[in-house]
């Protein structure tokens, strides 16, 4: 960490210059010669980036930015939020896998203290620094082995583990839960000894059935996408607690928040009638698909669905509230007809349960993408291939 980007000279000119592209200040020869022109430019990097991601640190005095890939791989303040409600107030809570501190600052509004576990001796800086100018009086820094520091606490001494495993090792992406580091699957006994929850954070891309099975006590999970984006997966370990998991779906998006509770047994019992495609066609959030709440989310909307495994569904009328996209059916076509009719020179072609893919779809009928109308392909409740034209609702 160097210190010298927080003289106030230096930070004047990151500011009066942190519109410009990072790599045209890198090309730029530095006015401080304490100061590289990279060091300049990683820091406007930064503040760019959380411009998008952490507005509040962006718009902080005197916030010292980290390596990209730091910031690449930290939470958004949307995101952190969701982890800060999990926490009971007064709790003590270590973060085992430390990182930028997002998660931990915001998880620190609720608890009485917060540790946070870093290996990067300069990283662990930039978060002691950081917490000070945000006012976190309560976010302890250490540079330390996160697993080793809770082995050594007393039994029962904690409220909760934050850990937030490794996608990567050795350079190479992993996707199994036990291939990340920490191994959270074989730590999850000890941790349990020292402290009642564990939060982990893992990857969308995980398997949730999988996760559900080797993951002891899930009291809840959370699946939260951002702007249509599915962003990370949140499990709740309670160990005093042994029934069905609890699954919620998360979308935010410009600032707003819809969420869909429910459990497996419920998504598995619940009943959905098919239909024809009506007025509205509703095209879930990758949050509620990733959730698997195929049938819940047709129950809670009061929706029909085109197809057992088409996850598309419909209404006579308009329901402004779901979680995803919603649009306004101009016309249906059979294949054969859309064949014969194909007027669209340039459209947005989807595909759900079909046998096409959307390339081959723009190839075949010469359909270039974009504009205002939505092309559907889908198979319908009777096996049939249709084509639903539709416009957005905004």
């Amino acid at each position: 960490m160097n210190r010298n980007i927080l003289h106030k000279e230096v930070q004047d000119y990151i500011k009066a210059y942190r519109q410009l592209d990072p790599a045209v200040v890198a090309f730029k020869k530095s006015p401080f010669p304490d100061v590289s022109p990279s060091e300049l430019a990683a820091q406007i990097d930064g503040w760019q980036r959380a411009c998008k991601k952490l507005p509040t640190w962006a718009y902080s005095a005197n916030i010292y930015y980290p390596d990209k890939i730091n910031l690449e791989q930290c939470s958004s303040e949307h995101t952190a939020l969701v982890k800060q409600s999990l926490i009971r107030k007064g709790s003590k809570v270590v973060d085992v896998t430390g990182g930028f501190s997002v998660d931990s600052c915001y998880i620190a509004q609720e608890a009485h203290i917060v540790v946070h576990c870093e290996l990067n001796e300069k990283l662990s800086q930039i978060v002691k620094h950081n917490a000070e100018q945000l006012g976190v009086r309560n976010l302890v820094p250490l540079h330390t082995d996160g697993v080793k520091f809770v082995e050594e606490q007393e039994d029962d001494s904690l409220d909760y583990i934050y850990i937030d495993p490794s996608r990567r090792v050795n350079h190479a992406k992993v996707f199994l839960l036990e291939d990340c580091e920490p191994n959270i699957v074989e730590l999850q006994d000890m941790f349990f000894r020292k402290s009642r929850y564990i939060l982990c954070k893992l990857s969308p891309l995980m398997d949730i059935n999988s996760a559900l099975q080797k993951l002891k006590h899930v009291k809840l999970l959370y699946v939260i996408s951002v702007d249509s984006d599915c962003k990370e997966l949140l499990f709740l370990q309670d160990r005093d607690f042994n029934g069905e998991t609890t699954i919620t779906a998360i979308r935010l998006f410009s600032d707003q928040l819809q969420n869909i509770s429910f459990t497996p047994e419920e998504e598995k019992s619940t009943l959905v009638k098919t239909s024809e495609p009506l007025n509205y066609l509703y095209d879930p959030d990758v949050a509620i698909t990733k959730a698997g709440a195929f049938k819940s989310v047709a129950k809670a909307f009061g929706l029909f669905k085109l197809h057992t495994h088409t996850h598309l569904y419909t209404s006579e009328n308009l329901v402004k509230d779901f979680p995803g996209r919603i649009f306004k059916i101009q016309n249906v076509y059979s294949l054969g007809e859309f064949k014969k009719l194909n007027t669209f020179a340039k459209a947005n072609v989807a595909t759900k349960n079909f046998p096409i893919k959307v390339d081959e779809i723009r190839k075949k009928f010469k359909i270039k993408d974009g504009g205002a109308d939505f092309l559907y392909f889908v198979t319908d409740y009777a096996e049939n291939h249709i084509v639903i034209h539709c416009s957005k609702v905004e």
